[in-house]
C-alpha cells in the first residue's frame, strides 16, 4: 500500500525545485521518507509481516543511497531537507 494520491501531491508541492519537478533527489528522499513512516506505523500492528518488512528495509538503502549523493553534491540542500524532514538527531 503506497501513499494516497492527495498526501504524495502535497509531498512533491513542498519539495519540489520548479513547477514541473517530480523526480528530483529532494521529492524521491521525502516521497520515500512518507512511504517508510507509513510502513512503519504497519509493522507496529503487525510484527510478523516479513514480506513488508523487505520491503521497508530496500525502501529505507534507496533513501540511504540518495541521501549520501545529495550530500556529496549539494550540501547546503542536504541539511536543509534532513532538517526539514526530521532525519537526523
Amino acid at each position: 500500500m503506497g501513499l494516497d494520491p492527495e498526501r504524495k501531491a502535497e509531498i512533491i508541492q513542498e519539495f519540489r525545485i520548479n513547477e514541473k519537478d517530480t523526480g528530483s533527489v529532494e521529492v524521491q528522499i521525502a516521497l520515500l521518507t512518507a512511504r517508510i513512516r507509513h510502513l512503519t506505523e504497519h509493522l507496529k500492528k503487525h510484527p510478523k509481516d516479513y514480506h513488508s518488512r523487505r520491503g521497508l528495509m530496500k525502501m529505507v538503502g534507496r533513501r540511504r543511497k540518495l541521501i549520501k549523493h545529495l550530500r556529496k553534491k549539494k550540501p547546503e540542500v542536504y541539511k536543509e531537507l534532513i532538517e526539514k524532514l526530521g532525519l537526523r538527531k
